[in-house]
Formats: C-alpha cells, sequence, structure tokens
C-alpha cells in the first residue's frame, strides 16, 4: 500500500509543479522582442489546439439532439459544454428534448402518485401438521391504482393473508385494504380500500400494449434495501410464453434488463405513461434478468373479475402436442409439402377436447390462424410465439375452431375451451369429490 502511495504523492507533486510553473508563465510572461510580434499566451495557444475537439463535439451534440433517441454519449458531450452553444443555434430542436424529458418526468411523477407499498401479515397452512397453521410472517410488496378505485399487485404478495396494509408514497398512514380478488395461475390480485381519506391525491395508471423490442421501460415500486420508493430504467429484451414461478403455469411475459428485486413485486413498468406490465419475477443466477406480466394477461384477469365477480381462470386446449419437423413424422400422417402443424400426442380426459380430437390428429389452424411445425403462429413484427398464447387469451366457455387433419382428410371442429381444473359438466364430478 505504501508502494503504491508513493507513486500517486510523486504525480500528484509532479502535477503541482507543472500548475506552479503555469502560473509563473502566465503571471510573468516574457517581454517579447520590440521587433517580433508578441508569442501567444499559454491559455490562448491550449484554446487554439481544442477549438476543433469542441467543435466536433458541438456537430455530435446538434445531431444527438436532433435525434428522438439521444445517445449516451450526446449526453456526456452536452455536459462538458455544447447545450450552452446547441441552445442559441438549435433553441428549437433543444426545447423539442427537453420537452420531451419533461413528458418522462411528468410520467414518472404520475406513477409516484399511484404507487404504494403493500404490507402482508400472512399464516401460510401447515401440511405436516393440517391441524393448524404456520406462524405468522410479515412481508411487503408493491402495487398501483387503476380506475374504478382499485389496486393491482401480485399473487404472491397477499397469498395466504391475514391482513393487508397499503402505504401511499409520501404519507406515513397504513390504511387497511380487502383483497378483491386472487389469481395464483397468473400471479395476480386485486385490492380496494374503504377509507375515502386513502383516494385523496391519488392518480390512478392506464393499461398500455405490448412494448416492442429495445423500447424503454422504468420499473416503479418497493424493493429491498430501503423503505422509500425506486425507479429503476431498462429495456425489453424478449417477449415469450414463459414459466411463472408462484402458479407454475405456462403465459406470455415480458423480459427486461431493469433491477428486479425482492419488494418490486407488484409494481408497474412504466412505458411513456401508461403501463406496460407488472414487475413479478427474475431469473436467478443471471445477471439483469427480471420478467414482467404483460398487459394482455391483466386485462384478461381484469374482465373476468368483472364479469363474474371473482377470477376466473385462464383457458386450456386440454392437449399434448409434439412438433412435426422430421420429414418422415409428416410423410407417415399424410401430411402435404405445403400443410404444417402439430401432432396430437394425448388428450386431458376431463377437457372438451376429448369429445373432439383424437391421438393422431394434426393440429392445422387454431381459429383461422395456421400454426407452424414447430407449434408456433405468427406474433407481430416478424416475431412468434407458440399457439398456446391464443388459447390462454380466450374467454371460459368460448369455443375455437380447430382445423384438423385426420386420415389425411382435413376436418373443422369446434371445442369449448375451460380453464385447468374447471371440469366439464359431463364428467359426473361435484364439488371436487
Amino acid at each position: 500500500m505504501l508502494a503504491a502511495a508513493r507513486p500517486l504523492r510523486r504525480l500528484s507533486s509532479s502535477c503541482s509543479s507543472s500548475v506552479g510553473a503555469l502560473r509563473r508563465v502566465l503571471l510573468h510572461p516574457p517581454a517579447p522582442p520590440p521587433s517580433l510580434q508578441p508569442p501567444l499566451s499559454p491559455l490562448r495557444t491550449l484554446t487554439r489546439a481544442l477549438l476543433p475537439s469542441l467543435a466536433a463535439a458541438h456537430r455530435f451534440s446538434t445531431t444527438s439532439f436532433s435525434t428522438s433517441a439521444p445517445s449516451r454519449l450526446g449526453e456526456c458531450v452536452g455536459v462538458l459544454g455544447a447545450p450552452a452553444i446547441a441552445e442559441e443555434e438549435e433553441g428549437e430542436e433543444t426545447g423539442a428534448l427537453v420537452r420531451h424529458d419533461t413528458d418522462a418526468y411528468a410520467a414518472v411523477e404520475l406513477a409516484l402518485d399511484s404507487v404504494v407499498k403493500v404490507f402482508t401479515v400472512s399464516s401460510s397452512p401447515n401440511y405436516f401438521l393440517p391441524w393448524q397453521n404456520k406462524a405468522q410472517r410479515e412481508s411487503m410488496g408493491s402495487g398501483f391504482v387503476i380506475p374504478g378505485r382499485r389496486i393491482v399487485t401480485n399473487a404472491h404478495v397477499v397469498a395466504d393473508h391475514t391482513f393487508v396494509l397499503v402505504r401511499k408514497h409520501g404519507s406515513p398512514t397504513k390504511y387497511k385494504a380487502e383483497v378483491q380478488a386472487v389469481g395464483h395461475e397468473c400471479d395476480l390480485a386485486l385490492l380496494t380500500v374503504e377509507s375515502e381519506e386513502f383516494w385523496d391525491g391519488v392518480n390512478s395508471l392506464e393499461l398500455g400494449d405490448i412494448p416492442f423490442l429495445q423500447e424503454a421501460v422504468a420499473v416503479v415500486g418497493y424493493p429491498q434495501g430501503g423503505d422509500n420508493i425506486s425507479v429503476t430504467k431498462g429495456v425489453v429484451s424478449r417477449v415469450e410464453p414463459t414459466q411463472y414461478a408462484h402458479g407454475a403455469t405456462q403465459l406470455m411475459a415480458i423480459q427486461i434488463d431493469a433491477a428486479i428485486n425482492p419488494g418490486n413485486s407488484g409494481g408497474p413498468a412504466i412505458m411513456g405513461d401508461k403501463v406496460a406490465g407488472v414487475a413479478f419475477q427474475n431469473l436467478s443466477g443471471a445477471e439483469n434478468i427480471g420478467y414482467i406480466i404483460p398487459v394482455p394477461v391483466i386485462k384478461r384477469f381484469i374482465s373476468g373479475v368483472e364479469e363474474s365477480g371473482k377470477y376466473s381462470g385462464f383457458c386450456t386446449l386440454g392437449v399434448s402436442c409434439q412438433a412435426t419437423e422430421n420429414i418422415q413424422l409428416r410423410e407417415c400422417f399424410g401430411m402435404r409439402p405445403e400443410m404444417t402443424g402439430v401432432l396430437v400426442s394425448r388428450i386431458n380426459p376431463l377437457s372438451d377436447a376429448y369429445k373432439v380430437l383424437k391421438k393422431d390428429d394434426i393440429l392445422l389452424e387454431f381459429d383461422g390462424v395456421p400454426i407452424a411445425n414447430d407449434g408456433t403462429v405468427p406474433f407481430r413484427n416478424r416475431e412468434r410465439i407458440t399457439f398456446d398464447h391464443l388459447v390462454s387469451m380466450k374467454k371460459p366457455e368460448e369455443t375455437a375452431v380447430l382445423k384438423v387433419l385426420r386420415d389425411g382428410k382435413e376436418q373443422e371442429l369446434g371445442v369449448t375451451l375451460r380453464p385447468t381444473g374447471i371440469m366439464p359438466h359431463h364428467a359426473g364430478y361435484v364439488n371436487g369429490h
């Protein structure tokens, strides 16, 4: 450490001597010969040497201001002094950038007036001693207000709850909340607060749409490491069906690189001035991989609660399928070269598809959407997603039209879709017995 300190000391001392020499030169410049032009001062020489670099920096910063998404390098150049010049010569474009930053700031401010901290006291069942519960424990999460005086949060935040409290940003008061509906399958829950005082000054957030890749999102919540609200930023990395850790189901999720830590669960991911998703889990053992629940899943959950007054679940087709990427497999089942689809390998006996489909059928289309040999369907611009997403977005008791290849002949069949765990009426079971 001493050896490392000595070079630093030597470097600082040499710097001070150089500064002293420069000070002596500036304070006592040598007298110029009377017959020659006075030489330039060191400061003026340094300024002339830096003029080309400053001009290039000014051109780069002006170009970066004119784009809709300025680069980090452009922002760094602006900090070094180019904005003063750019403001004089490019006042209109600089004003546009300032308005963009102001809009982003206003969006975050709107989120701050909507995001709440959720305090939960829960008591989980004891499966080794079924006649008693485990000891109570306290946990914390996040939530946000939506129109209709409701609060959206995660199901695992309020799972096995005894009572729930919420607290607004900037307020020391906690208010009692009631759990209106819980969807463990999609890891979402709705809360309501009866106190009128709680709703004073609270803004509601609107639900947006699925963001595109590389679009910026800001995750707002109350993660571990502090008591106050936290805002982290990231971009969308991937959109595809993902395993939900809480409900062990396969639903659409959005992968982002913003930090999502314990306590962030239930907080909104803001894109512009609308909600792009709800933070709910991250990938352990990996860096900067977090997941948010997309808006279609949120809307499907909320609409089900509004229609039936309780959580209605997500539909499934009740079949297991096998990819038909093998040429010999397709030829074996009589698929023509232009045909694509998946092979039905197993059917749930409690599903409506058990009465309609048969083993070794080839599913060619779902509601008119062609199914590829790997089980995917078109999704947005040059993206693909498994056709399970189309099934999960259907409402309970809705009928889906399936185009099937059976014994070399194409057929169109109708299948009634139901959520997992809800048995069809013909099964003969009552109350799960």
